[in-house]
């Protein structure tokens, strides 16, 4: 059986001549090159967009970015790595002039042009929805844990810090004990001598005065954690159950392309506050003002939700569920049905829980309290249900009338509903699994918002990609760069 046989090394061949001849007519790259050089970085504001008079002349701004998008592109974000590839890649030798810079060159590019970035991906973002791909009719949020550059070890709260001021005491005390005793040692059994002992205090005096220094910072900034890698990352847990400092990014997806309209870098833990902020940026960036928005529970927020009804905004988030005292399910205030009419609640077993008392706090009224103590003394489940031996008490807040109202519309649209975790997840399963960029290579909240705006311009043109195609999109490029007047 015969085999597919390469060519000899040492036979003479001949190569293009150019080039170009390597790029097909195709090849993504060329939509890198049609893209970026419409872009005005001047308008931008792009470090060295304006050509210097005096000094060893830059890279033009153009040339890196181009180096950056392909990187993301094809999954390369070290500048260390895009290095090597502008060396020995054919594309990037095609995109880039054959030019290299250095990894330094690289990464202070991407340090100098934080919010430059950040607009690039604005303006394909604009572009992408002149072109009508963007639906604008349905939306949804979501937010994401992305790891930061600090580790767990550099992190600490007032309650570590204690622990680990407590632990040098007490091994200061011992060694200053070890310093008392004259007792010789055992035979074969090694002991510090004085000098030994003395400076292992002097180390641990130093770093008890580092971990003050920590507990001053936090009581002066009233945080309750301290990164000191990435003063912006904080402490969160992951949704596999493993706690990481990280971010918290913040996504609007659109749910025609799954493409994404806006992003958001936080350092907040959960998503609590986030729904009507990002529905009114989203409202701003894709000039429609009537629109769908859907959020799991996390979004679950009263004054948000009031807030994004007040401007004709539609929401499907579906509620939060609290634990009673017993912690059994089949009790949950979530079970106990409200009769508006009545002004009375009904317990799972059926009992009726009347009004009781309104609930205050410094003066405001907060909700009313519904209890039934002689029915809820003899009932049967009363353990299963409460552990108070009054009995069972469910509060109604001012505004649950309003919350109701939110949850019977997520019901009746549960079907679309349904459709947020295929919308919202899709670019986040993409970049940090597929991409493997599931943590951040820069620190500080504004470099890590450029660093994201990379992923998601990237995340966004490979999407037009493929659903335009390469040639059509090249053509469109090429139409909106000549309606642009010179």
């Amino acid at each position: 059986m015969s085999y597919i046989i390469g060519e000899d090394r040492n036979q003479t061949i001949l190569f293009p001549q150019s080039l170009e001849e390597y790029i097909a007519k195709d090849n993504p790259v060329r939509i890198i090159e049609e893209y970026l050089k419409q872009l005005d970085l001047k308008a931008l504001h792009f470090k060295h967009a304006t050509e210097q008079k005096i000094g060893r002349p830059p890279y033009h701004p153009l040339l890196l970015l181009k180096l950056y998008l392909y990187g993301y592109l094809n999954h390369l974000r070290s500048s260390r790595r895009l290095e090597t590839e502008a060396g020995r890649n054919v594309e990037l030798m095609w995109l880039m002039g054959k030019l290299k810079p250095d990894f330094k060159t690289i990464a202070d590019f991407r340090k100098d042009n934080k919010q430059a970035l950040v607009k690039v991906f604005r303006d394909f973002t604009q572009l992408a929805n002149s072109w009508q791909l963007f639906g604008k009719e349905l939306l949804a949020i979501d937010g994401s844990k992305f790891r930061a550059c600090n580790s767990k070890r550099n992190n600490y709260s007032p309650k570590k810090l204690t622990r680990h001021i407590n632990y040098i005491n007490e091994k200061i005390d011992n060694y200053l004990q070890e310093l008392d005793e004259t007792d010789q040692a055992e035979a074969g059994e090694h002991r510090p001598d004085a000098q030994e002992i003395e400076a292992r205090i002097r180390q641990l005096k130093e770093r008890k005065v580092k971990y003050q220094g920590y507990q001053d910072k936090l009581e002066k900034s009233n945080q309750k954690e301290l990164s000191t890698t990435d003063c912006d990352a904080r402490l969160m847990a992951n949704n596999n159950n493993s706690v990481e400092v990280s971010y918290n990014i913040q996504t609007t997806v659109d749910a025609k392309h799954k493409l994404i309209a806006d992003f958001k870098v936080t350092n907040k833990p959960n998503d609590l506050g986030q729904l009507a902020p990002m529905a009114m940026r989203a409202r701003k960036i894709l000039h429609n003002k009537n629109f769908t928005v859907l959020a799991d529970k996390g979004y679950y927020h009263h004054r948000n939700l009031a807030y994004c009804s007040s401007k004709g905004i539609t929401t499907y988030v579906t509620k939060q569920s609290y634990a009673n005292s017993t912690g059994e399910r089949e009790f949950y205030p979530n079970k106990f049905s409200y009769d508006q009419k009545q002004n009375c609640y009904y317990c799972p077993t059926g009992q009726r829980l009347s009004y009781y008392r309104d609930r205050k706090k410094n003066g405001k009224l907060l909700g009313q309290d519904y209890r039934n103590p002689q029915t809820c003394r003899d009932c049967p489940v009363h353990n299963r249900c409460t552990r108070n031996g009054k009995g069972r008490t469910i509060f109604r807040a001012i505004h649950q009338d309003f919350l109701d109202e939110i949850d019977r519309q997520t019901q009746e649209n549960l079907k679309t509903y349904k459709l947020r975790q295929m919308i919202v997840e899709h670019p986040f399963g993409t970049i940090k699994r597929s991409w493997g960029a599931s943590y951040f290579l820069t620190r500080g909240k504004t470099s890590v918002s450029a660093e994201m705006a990379l992923s998601f311009l990237a995340y966004n043109l490979k999407r037009v990609i493929n659903i335009l195609g390469v040639k059509e999109m090249i053509r469109r490029l090429q139409e909106n760069r000549e309606a642009v007047p010179v």
